[in-house]
């Protein structure tokens, strides 16, 4: 038997009883390490649960926070058995975690949100199109690029200038190519090893928003405050709450296509919807994550319940409540860019003090070891009263990292 040191025990106090009383602590389960999971940890943990990882990355960052990490490929057959064995429900942190892998899980008894079927429909740019229109949300005129055949048909040369996108394991930035001329198509199309793409019309943006929302099993639907965001190089930079110079109907049309999706997949879970606002007023929804998103990290500061206790109370079964935005916020992302002098690339840290004496300032890294250029390594959330005053803050934080202006 092992020993436990400790304080001795105390006699209960007078009107107590002496028997102890068993606590119920669930056990869940997440696929992905990143910060993503790192945070749905952090959530269960405040909320008494218990998690186990399963990510292939020995320094995974969920796994140095989980009470348990499984180092395994995410579609490993033993591993998938023993999550099943420790966990009665699993999430998923991220949306190329293989489908089949959350299906293997359901038929051991596992509870699993977002189900199978609904991860596999975002892993797929053509599925996720067919989607849009299948439940009545519009999204940027398209065409698929399946083979060479394709890049002559008279619809593909109308949608040009475009973005020619892998229809999978896109993201970031990642797996497309900007297409301006009808003889660029061939090349780009080989340059992203003639996979199955889709080609997407290039429209005038005046901003760029998302919607966040959470639905249970009983179909109840919450959601985050409509986000507008700031994307440098395909990556999100920038995220402001409430959404500056977006209209109440906007936003609330927005709102209504994220719920309308959620619903049209009986989807249970957190939901992220993208959406472009052109510069004619139009909305369009851009594409989708089946888990939590960037641009809702500012809920963990500026919201009563995060996007990860979200996700855990679904997860779980537990009532969805809808949260409320107490402060005005600002959220950036910090880059793996920013541990580099910026003038002759020589390593630095950034100066963390100088950040913090900040008000408002709330910094989330990651805990990740190394950093390089375009890493996601942590975010810096800014609270406060107005939106004004955030925005100020938050200039003077990208100033002193050295990051462009807001809005730049």
């Amino acid at each position: 038997m092992n020993a436990v040191s400790g304080p001795a025990p105390q006699a209960p106090a007078l009107g107590t009883s002496a028997q102890a009383v068993s606590v119920r602590h669930a056990r869940l389960g997440v696929l992905g390490g990143g910060q993503l999971g790192r945070m749905f940890v952090h959530a269960a943990h405040r909320l008494g649960h218990r998690v186990t990882v399963l990510d292939p990355d020995p320094a995974s960052p969920a796994a140095a926070a989980a009470d348990a990490h499984l180092r395994a490929p995410y579609d490993d057959p033993q591993a998938l058995a023993q999550l099943a064995a420790l966990c009665e429900a699993v999430s998923t942190e991220f949306e190329n975690v293989p489908a089949v892998a959350l299906q293997r899980l359901a038929e051991r008894g596992c509870r699993v949100a977002p189900a199978a079927e609904a991860v596999a429909l975002c892993q797929h740019r053509l599925r996720e199109k067919r989607l849009f229109a299948s439940a009545g949300v519009p999204c940027v005129a398209h065409a698929a690029i399946e083979s060479e055949a394709d890049l002559a048909q008279p619809a593909v040369a109308a949608l040009l200038p475009g973005i020619l996108k892998t229809a999978t394991l896109g993201y970031d930035g990642k797996g497309q190519v900007t297409v301006a001329r009808a003889d660029d198509l061939a090349p780009a199309f080989a340059g992203l090893g003639r996979s199955p793409c889709v080609l997407e019309q290039r429209v005038k943006l005046d901003a760029e928003v998302s919607v966040i929302v959470a639905r249970g099993a009983d179909g109840t639907i919450v959601h985050l405050p409509l986000q507008r965001n700031l994307h440098r190089g395909g990556i999100l930079a920038v995220t402001e709450v409430p959404a500056p110079g977006v209209a109440p109907d906007l936003a609330a049309a927005a709102v209504a296509h994220a719920c309308r999706l959620a619903e049209h997949m009986t989807y249970v879970g957190v939901l992220c919807v993208e959406f472009f606002v052109l510069a004619d007023g139009r909305l369009l929804a851009n594409e989708m994550a089946p888990r939590p998103h960037n641009s809702g990290h500012h809920s963990i500061d500026a919201c009563d319940i995060s996007q990860f206790e979200l996700q855990v109370r679904t997860l779980l079964g537990w009532p969805l409540v809808a949260p409320r935005l107490h402060s005005c916020a600002v959220m950036l992302n910090l880059l793996g860019d920013l541990w580099f002098d910026a003038a002759d690339g020589t390593a630095r840290e950034p100066d963390w003090p100088a950040v913090l004496a900040l008000p408002g300032a709330h910094l989330h890294l990651y805990g990740k070891a190394e950093a390089w250029r375009g890493r996601k390594m942590g975010h810096l959330t800014i609270t406060g009263a107005t939106p004004q005053r955030v925005r100020e803050v938050a200039e003077a934080a990208a100033g002193v990292l050295g990051l462009p202006p807001l809005r730049g």
